[in-house]
Order: structure tokens, then C-alpha cells, then sequence
């Protein structure tokens, strides 16, 4: 990860490593999540020791400009990230300069002060409530074996009925089965949380179980065709097909269905926190995100068919 880096100091390659440990250990980081920060930290101080013609140690950060910082985020404009990558890559950035700066006893200011560029937030795309139904019949078509297709709808169901992530429901193992009314996943970060399980992913996890050829083995829940661990790529090449069928949008992804889990459950009148503690949402926040594709759904409702707009229709 820092052999490409001969210019930053062997102290301040500890002191990144120190930072990646405290985040594993205090905020639960995941791999993928620590990955990715190591690489925002070291890009940016890759730039900053050739932007300034020499070794970045710990000493030379104490004197970074607000020059420095906006030069830095002009070559990743030039390198043709956009807005939302580039604030990321700031976030993670601030993040070890905060801590550098208490470690270190020093005011970080220039790159805490830096402004991230403006960005429009994505909003989640969820499914209608009847294509997420006719995309669930569909998977139940398998080209191989029925135990296959019956497999791919015990997935989406979990995925839908729970709003669990792909890796959370593909994290079950045999010892989970029968499924019982809660259950206890894993997400995030390591952070646990008890989830309700709907008659109907109960009912498609059973019949799975009784197709499965290898339903008497320990190890994970959900198997391939050879009996390992279901890789997530086989129920995104199944919703993929299926969503061709129909004639689903690209964004019907099997993320999407947790998307629409979300969606749905506060359409029906569901409770924010109660669905932030279901998805395992940290932040309320990330969770309002939903109440804005629901303005957005019941908007497109008031202009197809309030009277005076439809009055005002050709």
C-alpha cells in the first residue's frame, strides 16, 4: 500500500497505520472502508511530497497552506473526479488531520478548514411495490434446477422483506435455519441489530431448504451450484435477467430493494427511527434520505392526478 510512496517518511507511514488501527478499533471500520481511507490519505500525500519537491514527514504537514489543499483538489478535477469523490476523499483526509493534529499537538487548520465542492446528493431509487412482486416471480425460473431459482427468491425476499444488504443476508449460515420471527445480523462496522423476518421470507427461506441438495450441511445458508458460499454476482446476474424480462430500469439492483424496503415502509406510514434501527443506520440522517424519494413519489401522484392539474392536462 506505500511502496508506491518512497517520499513520505517512514514516521509518518507508522502514524497512518496507527490512525487505520484506532479507526478498526474505536469506530469498527470495516476492511473495505479502511482500504479506501488509506488510499485518500496516501494520494494525498503523494501529492503533497511532489507538489513541494521533497519527503512529507510529519514536520512538513504542520506548515500545509490552504494553497496546498486547493492545489491538491485541482489535480483530482484534472484526473476528472467528480464533486462527490472528491469530498469523500476530503472527509478521509480532515479525518486523519484531526487526529494528526491532536497526536501531533497542532492546528491542522488549513486542511480543516478546506471546503469540500457542492455536490447534488443521489437519491435511492427505489421499485414499485408491484415490480418488486413481478421481479420476485421472475427469479423463480432457474435455467439450471428449481432448488436454484427457489434460492434466488429466498435471497430477494430477505432483501426486500428485511431490507437487509447482500452480504448481510448472504452472511447466514445453516445454523440461522429455520429462520425464526428476529434475527440478529451483522452489519456495518461489526454493529448488530435485531431485525423482524416476514412470513413470507420465512416461507421462501423453508421451501429453498427443502430443494437444496446440500440443506443437510453446516456452513453458509445460501449455496452455489457446487455447494460453496453463493457469491453476491450470481443474484445480481439473476436480478439482472430478470429485470430484462420485465423491462425493469438498470437501477433495479438488489440494493435497490433495500432501497425500496425503506421507501415502502414509510409510505405505509412507518416510523423514521424505527426503520434508521432496521436498516442499521448510524446516522438519522442517512435514513431521511427516504423521506425525500417519498415527497418525490407523492408528488408525481398530485400532478398525474389532483383535478387541477389534470384540468390543466392537453
Amino acid at each position: 500500500m506505500t511502496a508506491g510512496l518512497p517520499m513520505v517518511s517512514p514516521a509518518l507511514r507508522d502514524a497512518v497505520q496507527i490512525w487505520l488501527d484506532t479507526r478498526r478499533a474505536l469506530k469498527g471500520a470495516s476492511d473495505n472502508t479502511l482500504t479506501a481511507y488509506a488510499h485518500d490519505v496516501y494520494g494525498f500525500l503523494g501529492f503533497i511530497a511532489e507538489h513541494r519537491g521533497g519527503e512529507t514527514g510529519l514536520t512538513a504537514l504542520k506548515s500545509l497552506t490552504i494553497t496546498d489543499i486547493r492545489a491538491w483538489m485541482a489535480s483530482l478535477r484534472r484526473d476528472e473526479l467528480g464533486s462527490r469523490s472528491i469530498a469523500r476523499k476530503l472527509s478521509s483526509v480532515k479525518s486523519f488531520f484531526r487526529w494528526l493534529g491532536e497526536r501531533e499537538g497542532f492546528e491542522a487548520s488549513a486542511v480543516l478548514n478546506a471546503r469540500a465542492p457542492k455536490f447534488q446528493a443521489k437519491l435511492p431509487r427505489p421499485l414499485a411495490v408491484e415490480a418488486t412482486r413481478d421481479l420476485i416471480g421472475a427469479l423463480d425460473q432457474p435455467a439450471s434446477a428449481p432448488w436454484v431459482g427457489a434460492r434466488d427468491v429466498a435471497v430477494v425476499t430477505l432483501l426486500y422483506g428485511c431490507g437487509l444488504r447482500i452480504s448481510e443476508a448472504l452472511s447466514l449460515t445453516m445454523a440461522d435455519a429455520p429462520l425464526a420471527q428476529v434475527i440478529r445480523i451483522t452489519g456495518k462496522g461489526g454493529k448488530e441489530r435485531v431485525v423482524p423476518v416476514i412470513d413470507a421470507a420465512r416461507a421462501a427461506v423453508a421451501a429453498y431448504l427443502k430443494l437444496c441438495p446440500f440443506a443437510q450441511d453446516k456452513g453458509p445458508l445460501f449455496r452455489g451450484v457446487r455447494g460453496g458460499a453463493l457469491s453476491p454476482r450470481l443474484i445480481q446476474k439473476a436480478m439482472q435477467a430478470a429485470r430484462l424480462q420485465l423491462g425493469l430500469p438498470a437501477s433495479a439492483t438488489p440494493h435497490a430493494l433495500r432501497h425500496s424496503f425503506a421507501t415502502h415502509l414509510l409510505a405505509a406510514g412507518g416510523d423514521l427511527r424505527a426503520i434508521q434501527e432496521l436498516l442499521g443506520h448510524a446516522s438519522l440522517s442517512t435514513t431521511q434520505a427516504y423521506t425525500a424519494v417519498d415527497a418525490r413519489h407523492l408528488l408525481d401522484i398530485y400532478e398525474k392526478s389532483h383535478p387541477k392539474s389534470a384540468s390543466n392536462s392537453p
